[in-house]
C-alpha cells in the first residue's frame, strides 16, 4: 500500500516565540529537519527535534514536527497526545486538529475525525487541506451508512481513510503570517455606447416687418440645412486598451480564460501532473502558506494516489478586468469511491500571453 503524508500547514512560529518569550529557532534548523523527513530519515529527524526542543520547549513548529514523526514511526497514541496538548495551548491553530483527524481516520474512528476537522475549519474556514480531508471523511461515512442500510455482510474490509497531514506552520519556510482570507472579486463594468451629439433645431427666422409678399411665381421652399455628424472609426477593444480604460474586454478574452480553466480541469482528470502544475502561476498563493515545493508534492501524492479522477465544471461564470480574471463554478469531482459537488473560485492573471491561476478558493 502506498503511503502518503498529509499536508501540515505553516503557522506564525516566530510570532509565537516572541509572545512566549523564547528565541526563534533558526530557519536553517527547520530546513534540515524538513529534508530529513523528506528523505525518510525519521530517527535522525527525531534526534534533531528533541535537541532543539530541549532548548526551545515552547516552539510550535518543533512540536508539530514531533507529532508528525511520532505518527510516522507508528506511535499514533503518542502523536495524538502531542497534537492534543498543542491544540489545548493554541486553540486557534487548525493544524493540530487536522493531524488528529488524520490519525483518527486511519484508525477507522471517522466520527472523531469529522469532529476534529470541523474544529480546524472553525479556526480557519478557508483551509483547503481540512476541506479536502473533511470531504473524504463525509464520503466514507456515507458509504458506511449505505452498506448498513443494505445489510451487506461478508465483503472485504474498507481500506482506512488516508488524510493529508500538515507538516509546517507558515513562518517555518519564511512565509508571511497567515491572515483571514480576502476574496478579491473583479466587477464587470458595463461599457456605455458612444452616442453622437444631436444638434439643436435652428430657431425660426422672422420675416422682415411690413414687407409685401411676392405674388409672382410659385412659392419657393426654404432649404433646411441638416448637420452631418461624422463618426470616427472605433478601434476594437483589446486587452491593453481595456486595462487602460477600465472597459470590459471582448468575448474572445473570456474564451481564453475559459479555455485555460477547462484545460486545468482536464489535466487534473487525466492526472497529467506537468500540465496541471503548469496551470498555476509562480506567485500562486498556496494553502496554509506552504512552500511551493511542499504544495506540489502534496498535489502529486493526492492525484497520483487515485486510480481514476473526473473533474467537471458546472455553471462556469467568468469575469475579466484587464489582466485579472475570476472564474466561479460548481465543481463535480469524482475519484475512486469519492464524489463531491462543491463551489470553487479561481483567480487568474495574464502572464506571457497565458492565463494562470494565482488563487484557489473552495466552498465560497
Amino acid at each position: 500500500m502506498k503511503h502518503r503524508f498529509l499536508v501540515l500547514s505553516p503557522l506564525f512560529v516566530l510570532a509565537f516565540s516572541a509572545v512566549l518569550g523564547t528565541g526563534a529557532v533558526r530557519a536553517a534548523d527547520y530546513t534540515e529537519i524538513r529534508q530529513l523527513l523528506r528523505d525518510g530519515k525519521l530517527g535522525e529527524a527525531q534526534s534533531r527535534v528533541d535537541r532543539q526542543l530541549a532548548a526551545q520547549p515552547k516552539d510550535v513548529q518543533l512540536r508539530l514536527y514531533k507529532g508528525v514523526i511520532q505518527r510516522e514511526l507508528g506511535r499514533p497514541n503518542e502523536a495524538l497526545a502531542t497534537f492534543s496538548r498543542l491544540s489545548d495551548e493554541h486553540p486557534d491553530l487548525p493544524e493540530p486538529h487536522n493531524n488528529m483527524a488524520a490519525i483518527y481516520a486511519a484508525q477507522g474512528q471517522l466520527d472523531k475525525a469529522r469532529i476534529a476537522l470541523e474544529k480546524a475549519l472553525r479556526t480557519h474556514p478557508s483551509y483547503a487541506t481540512a476541506h479536502d480531508n473533511l470531504a473524504e471523511v463525509y464520503a466514507r461515512l456515507a458509504s458506511q451508512a449505505y452498506t448498513r442500510a443494505l445489510q451487506i455482510e461478508g465483503g472485504p474490509p474498507a481500506e482506512p481513510a488516508r488524510l493529508a497531514l500538515i507538516r509546517e506552520l507558515p513562518l517555518a519556510s519564511g512565509a508571511p503570517v497567515r491572515t483571514a482570507p480576502v476574496t478579491a472579486q473583479a466587477q464587470t463594468v458595463p461599457v456605455k455606447p458612444i452616442v453622437p451629439p444631436v444638434a439643436p433645431p435652428a430657431p425660426p427666422v422672422p420675416a422682415p416687418p411690413n414687407k409685401p409678399a411676392v405674388a409672382q411665381g410659385p412659392p419657393v421652399a426654404a432649404a433646411t440645412a441638416t448637420p452631418t455628424v461624422v463618426k470616427a472609426p472605433t478601434a476594437p477593444t483589446t486587452p491593453a486598451t481595456a486595462a487602460a480604460t477600465g472597459a470590459t474586454p471582448g468575448p474572445e478574452v473570456s474564451r481564453d480564460v475559459e479555455q485555460a480553466v477547462r484545460a486545468w480541469a482536464k489535466a487534473w482528470s487525466d492526472r497529467n501532473m506537468s500540465q496541471y502544475l503548469a496551470a498555476y502561476d509562480a506567485g500562486f498563493e498556496t494553502p496554509g502558506r506552504q512552500s511551493r515545493g511542499a504544495w506540489e508534492q502534496d498535489r502529486r501524492d493526492r492525484i497520483l494516489g487515485k486510480s481514476r479522477i473526473s473533474v467537471n465544471l458546472l455553471e462556469l461564470q467568468i469575469t475579466v478586468k484587464g489582466d485579472r480574471a475570476v472564474a466561479k463554478f460548481r465543481q463535480d469531482y469524482k475519484a475512486d469511491a469519492l464524489a463531491v459537488l462543491s463551489r470553487k473560485t479561481l483567480e487568474l492573471t495574464r502572464n506571457g500571453g497565458r492565463w494562470l491561476i494565482v488563487k484557489e478558493l473552495s466552498g465560497n
